[in-house]
């Protein structure tokens, strides 16, 4: 008679050596030999990628064949997290994200340790829930969004963000964010809330699954990624002047008391306008109209 061995739980490391200016690259070595250490009866599986495309390819390729208790960790910053949580949700993969970018605002949404080494003694510890998702859809596809669906203010700063070759980490979004408002004006918004038609002048639309974008302006600070459903944020025509006074406290949380931001929730939220554009999780996702769909418990993730 033959004994059938058990399969061991296998864990993969997808590491993209580059994130927080070399930071992943260097902590790689010893985040393997702790997760040996801490996990003796999983197979450990640790690859660096060298591209995004090899990132994403590698990722799906562990999570498509993963077997329930399988993980599959994700190492960098918010791209490495974003690639992490589409190629995870769905499957029997449990996410894990070791925060070692610049942003990490998805790491801090969902409750995941900030530090690289806290990180990994909560997937070693393997605590995991199960988290909602946005789902985008537009003319370049649809993929899921962890953090913040914007456009309008936002996502131009982002993008200036992206492009400047001077880095300041999370600040650099900060400095940016002045810079563009000297120049910009409200944007006519075509939304439609849960089937509820409107149209409004603003200077931003945030849909919010997890509520921190930016390097850490808290942009829906009640958003609860467990609940089934999208927090809306909608700043409104304002001055310049006070748009400058309400900047700092988005840091906090603070400005959603101001009477030019307006907040709601939804299942479903569609959005159009002129010269629009899409950004998710901090990186560009084509153009509108779009779509933002809250999918409850599509994702399993280690947490603190």
């Amino acid at each position: 008679m033959s004994v059938e061995l058990a399969k061991r739980r296998l864990v993969s490391v997808v590491c993209n050596a580059r994130s927080g200016g070399g930071k992943a690259g260097r902590a790689l070595p010893k985040v393997a030999a702790r997760l040996r250490e801490g996990l003796p009866d999983a197979e450990l599986h640790v690859v660096t990628s060298t591209s995004f495309e090899q990132a994403r390819d590698l990722t799906r390729s562990v999570a498509l064949t993963a077997q329930p208790g399988d993980i599959v960790a994700v190492m960098g910053g918010d791209g490495m997290a974003h690639l992490g949580l589409n190629a995870c949700a769905g499957t029997d993969a449990t996410l894990a994200v070791i925060p070692a970018g610049t942003g990490n605002d998805l790491a801090r949404g969902a409750g995941v340790p900030g530090s690289v080494k806290e990180a990994v003694e909560a997937l070693i510890r393997g605590k995991a829930s199960r988290f909602d998702l946005s789902l985008l859809t537009n003319a370049s596809g649809s993929r899921y969004v962890g953090a913040v669906v914007s456009s309008g203010y936002d996502a131009r700063v982002n993008r200036a963000t992206n492009d400047i070759r001077l880095r300041f980490g999370a600040l650099s979004y900060g400095y940016i964010a002045l810079r563009e408002l000297a120049s910009f004006d409200p944007l006519r918004y075509r939304l439609t809330i849960d089937g509820v038609q409107h149209e409004v002048s603003a200077m931003m639309v945030a849909i919010a699954n997890t509520g921190i974008f930016g390097g850490g302006m808290r942009i829906a600070p009640d958003a609860d990624p467990t609940d089934g459903l999208l927090d809306v944020t909608i700043i409104h025509e304002a001055s310049r002047t006070k748009l400058l006074r309400l900047l700092p406290s988005v840091y906090s949380g603070k400005f959603v008391t101001n009477p030019v931001v307006e907040r709601l929730r939804a299942k479903v939220v569609e959005f159009d306008g002129d010269d629009l554009f899409v950004t998710g999780d901090g990186e560009e996702m084509g153009e509108v109209p779009a779509r933002v769909e809250a999918v409850p418990g599509i994702l399993n993730l280690i947490v603190g």
